[in-house]
């Protein structure tokens, strides 16, 4: 009987050493700091780095050498960021309350800037799917760079900008405060994280990009998140927490920071998770490639 319940316990320790995203000996490391708010992680496909200082109205860049630069400012407030296919920088820029795509060259594009005549809440999060459509979170959060007050539209949701950047729909209706934004690789699901609400979603994303199929994911709500190819999904707010596919809370993180805003993976074989957290950039190594890596 001793040594049933000795393998017991060896194995449910295997199995729970297993399911951890973050190696036993990975360290949480801080590779920049003295900013403000800093948001909107994303890597392109040469490993360099592009975050936000929000309130300093700018863009920056951190490269694989650990070399810190300013790519864009003013930068019109840029928020959550994704990199498209052809290496574009999708922006949620919130001076105006607009969706950008900004070139290599810093040439910028507004994509989106109204709803059936009425500006947005505040774009805030971006998610590019695998063939080309952005879904972006609106939550009304009142800016101090506004010349406004009151939000234009009447609900907080999720809209959707389709390939050829000709059709936008609104694709939820439901929802209180929507923040943190993904999907899968495969295109087939998309995660949104209701912050206000306490509660992350997952829909199916159909053919023509609307979304079906709501189901409750997970009792936390999140700033931002990413995924990892094993399916895992990492939420951020206090430090940085891990569900696994069906949900299930598998992993922690804690950052010595105010507020953990955002994350991304980049990293020579896809396996860091850079966090962007309140003054400071942060990374960590994981067990598992990101999803969603620019090509």
């Amino acid at each position: 009987m001793k040594n049933l319940i000795a393998f017991c316990l060896l194995a449910f320790g295997l199995t729970a050493a297993a399911e951890t995203v973050f190696p036993a000996d990975a360290k949480l490391q801080k590779l920049a700091s003295g900013f403000l708010f800093t948001e909107g992680p994303t890597c392109d496909r040469k490993g360099n780095l592009f975050f936000v200082d929000q309130p300093n109205d700018r863009i920056l860049k951190w490269s694989p050498q650990g070399k810190l630069t300013t790519f864009l400012q003013p930068s019109g407030r840029a928020n959550g960021m994704m990199f498209d296919a052809k290496g574009q920088l999708i922006a949620c820029a919130d001076e105006h309350n607009e969706l950008w795509a900004i070139s290599p060259r810093k040439k910028i594009k507004v994509l989106a800037k109204n709803f059936e005549t009425n500006y947005f809440n505040g774009p805030n999060d971006v998610w590019v799917a695998p063939g080309g459509g952005l879904y972006f979170t609106d939550p009304f959060y009142r800016r101090k760079w506004w010349d406004h007050q009151l939000m234009a539209l009447t609900n907080e949701e999720v809209f959707y900008l389709s390939p050829n950047r000709k059709t936008l729909v609104r694709v939820t209706d439901d929802l209180k405060k929507p923040n943190g934004i993904t999907g899968t690789a495969d295109g087939k699901n998309l995660f949104v994280s209701d912050i206000r609400d306490n509660k992350t979603w997952r829909y199916d994303i159909a053919v023509d990009g609307s979304l079906t199929n709501k189901t409750f994911f997970c009792a936390l709500g999140s700033d931002g998140m990413t995924i990892d190819k094993e399916g895992n999904l990492y939420l951020t707010g206090k430090g940085v927490t891990v569900f696994d596919k069906a949900g299930k809370q598998i992993d922690h993180v804690d950052v010595p920071e105010k507020w953990s805003a955002n994350v991304c993976f980049g990293g020579p074989d896809h396996q860091t998770l850079y966090i962007t957290a309140t003054e400071s950039l942060y990374s960590i190594e994981t067990k598992f490639p990101g999803a969603n890596a620019a090509k």
